[in-house]
Order: C-alpha cells, then sequence, then structure tokens
C-alpha cells in the first residue's frame, strides 16, 4: 500500500471514530437530561410529600401536605445559586418566607411554616378543644359530686333508720308504761 492511501484510511478511521463518539456523547446527554427532567416523590415530615424536579438548572422541590389545615404546599426555587421559598395556603393565599421563614422548610413543621408565613391559626379548633375540657372536667366533677351525694344519702338514711329505730323503741316503752298506768289506776277504780 501507498503512503498517501495509507493516510487515507487512517483519517477515514479518525473521521469514523470522532463521529461515533459524538452520538454515543449525544445519547448520553439527552438520557441523562431525561433523568434530571424526570420528578422524584419521597415522603416528607409531618403527613406531606416532596417531589423534585431539575430542569435547565433550576431545581424545584415542591412539598403538598395532604391533611394541614392552614398550608397546602411549599415551593423551593433555586436558580443560579439563588432561593426563594414560597408558601400556599388552603385558601390559596401565596406568601413569599425566602428570609423569615424556616431554614429548612422541606422539613419544618406545617404549623411553623404557617407562622413564619404571618397566617393565624384557626381559634375555632382551639376553642372547640377547650370546650371538650371543660366538658371533661364537669364530667369528672359531677360524677364525684354524685358518688359523694350518694354516699352522705346511704349515711344519712342510716342514721334516720337507726333513730327511726330508737325512737320507736321509746316510743313503744312509753306506751306501755302508760298502759301498765292506765291498768292500775283501773284496777283501784275497779274493786
Amino acid at each position: 500500500m501507498s503512503k498517501k492511501s495509507l493516510i487515507a484510511v487512517v483519517i477515514s478511521a479518525l473521521a469514523l471514530l470522532s463521529w461515533s463518539c459524538t452520538n454515543s456523547d449525544n445519547t448520553t446527554n439527552a438520557n441523562s437530561e431525561t433523568a434530571t427532567m424526570s420528578p422524584t416523590t419521597t415522603a416528607g415530615p409531618d403527613n406531606s410529600e416532596i417531589t423534585s424536579t431539575n430542569e435547565n438548572g433550576v431545581r424545584t422541590e415542591t412539598r403538598t401536605f395532604r391533611d394541614n389545615p392552614r398550608v397546602s404546599k411549599v415551593v423551593v426555587t433555586t436558580r443560579n445559586g439563588d432561593r426563594t421559598v414560597k408558601v400556599y395556603s388552603r385558601t390559596g393565599e401565596e406568601r413569599d418566607v425566602s428570609k423569615d421563614g424556616p431554614p429548612d422548610v422541606l422539613h419544618a413543621t406545617g404549623d411553623a411554616i404557617a407562622d413564619s408565613a404571618g397566617w393565624v391559626k384557626d381559634k375555632s379548633v382551639t376553642v372547640a378543644d377547650k370546650t371538650k375540657e371543660g366538658a371533661k372536667t364537669v364530667a369528672d366533677k359531677t360524677v364525684d359530686t354524685s358518688k359523694t351525694v350518694a354516699d352522705k344519702t346511704v349515711d344519712v338514711s342510716k342514721t334516720v333508720a337507726n333513730k327511726t329505730v330508737d325512737t320507736s323503741k321509746t316510743v313503744a316503752n312509753k306506751t306501755k308504761a302508760g298502759a301498765k298506768k292506765t291498768g292500775r289506776a283501773i284496777r283501784k277504780v275497779i274493786p
């Protein structure tokens, strides 16, 4: 083989190798972009769920609360190192708590997040709880008082029964003594 043909074969082989590496890199990049674009979901504390996505260098983490009465979700967005935290109430109200919120809103309690957003806790829930506690206290006191009244009633009824028995014995004895005197008086009158 001549020198020129050998150089042509080597250049062709390098071109083919370069083209196959480029296609391999594009396939790898496409797979990695697909992997970062698909959301991942994990269970979070306080009966919540955390979903993370990473699209075009923007990381978005969304924590959705299932049963918190004050907070429905928290969205943490990180773009070029800047972090923003938005909290959404059950009524749809949105607040930015990037500076005022708990340091780790993805793991803080829903009440701590709602407090940092400035949402007031529902007072009717507190009143209902206090009403339940008051009703339990009244019920306990009523049971205790009724036991005390029942005990005193039993004691008084025993005392009354004892006094009635004593009084009836006294009345019977006095009646018997009176009958004896009357009987003697009648004997004296009738000879």
